[in-house]
């Protein structure tokens, strides 16, 4: 059985002393520091956590790229889906490294916030915690595991048993926020999508989807078609842009339909859009409205590939931190 964590996010204790009422000191203690602008003073917390039996993890924000960074629901995502999964490294008190893993049913699972310190990397920290989280697969019985490289991981990833299944460029566009709109009305994530997102993805997510669309209802975008889905798309607010995806869809004209839907309602002045590169019209959809290419990934896969999904209807990935 799963243990539960508790989770921390900034700094909500005293240094004076910590209170933790009805925690058992064998819980888990996840702290998320700074991601909502708190000082360091966790630092001072941890030895008080420490004293009285708790098991400390402090993971503190390390970017990702100029691009995007993972957010403080990002993080609680995957610590309440799989807290056993994640992992830290830390040099001299300080956390440099990150890994993280999500199960998606038992047909394979994701590895994703494989992030490093600029300052420590070449040092195999990025290696060893990637190690650690396929060992943390590889004992809980999960056969196939998946991930997005960048070119510089991805002979790392080679050297541990990851080939490479298809290709993704990550899209940029930067532009003058347009007038302001009115909201969108209240709308679910009907259960067919969930459906036709499984077998586009190749295993259920639909509680990450549900998570992600219960935090941006705004950003849930279906295209139906004779009673029928043609397309749909999710959307998320990022540290420094907004996110489309997934993006799916059967035809081009679709496509075209919920990318202008998502620019029209999204208020960032950076939008990001991670695109199969097999699609070229998708491509071609996004060049003609100001994106460029802003780095390439690789779809990558260890262990049998039983369930690769449906990505030729595929225009755009959930992105990098959850596949």
């Amino acid at each position: 059985m799963a243990r539960r964590a508790l989770i921390l996010v900034g700094d909500r204790t005293s240094h004076g002393g910590v209170v933790l009422e009805g925690e058992r000191p064998g819980t888990p203690v996840v702290m998320i520091p700074g991601l909502f602008g708190g000082a360091y003073g966790f630092r001072k917390v941890i030895p008080l956590l420490l004293a009285r039996g708790f098991h400390t993890i402090v993971i503190e924000p390390l970017g990702i790229g100029n691009s995007g960074r993972p957010t403080p629901a990002d993080w609680r995502r995957f610590l309440d889906a799989n807290p056993q999964g994640c992992f830290a490294a830390e040099v001299d008190g300080k956390v440099v490294g990150t890994a993280a893993t999500l199960v998606y049913e038992t047909r394979f699972a994701w590895i994703g916030m494989v992030l490093v310190d600029p300052e420590f990397r070449g040092r195999g920290i990025g290696t060893g915690l990637l190690r650690k989280a396929i060992e943390h697969l590889d004992g809980i019985g999960i056969p196939t595991s998946k991930l997005d490289a960048t070119p510089q991981g991805r002979p790392i990833y080679e050297k541990l048993g990851f080939v490479g299944e298809y290709e993704i460029e990550r899209w940029l566009l930067s532009r003058r926020v347009p007038e302001a709109s009115e909201p969108p009305g209240p709308l679910g994530l009907p259960s067919q999508v969930l459906r036709l997102d499984r077998e586009i993805f190749g295993a259920d997510r639909s509680r990450l989807l549900q998570s992600l669309a219960a935090e941006n209802p705004e950003f849930i975008l279906v295209a139906e078609q004779q009673g029928g889905i043609a397309g749909y798309a999710l959307g998320r607010r990022g540290t420094l842009a907004d996110h489309l995806g997934p993006w799916i869809t059967r035809d081009v004209e679709t496509a075209e339909e919920l990318l202008d839907e998502f620019l029209w309602r999204s208020r960032r002045e950076t939008v990001l859009v991670d695109a199969l590169k097999a699609r070229r019209s998708v491509g071609g959809l996004l060049a003609a409205r100001g994106f460029r290419v802003s780095r390439p990934l690789t779809r990558m896969v260890r262990g049998p590939n039983r369930f690769p999904g449906r990505p030729d209807l595929l225009c755009g990935i959930l992105g990098p931190e959850f596949g």
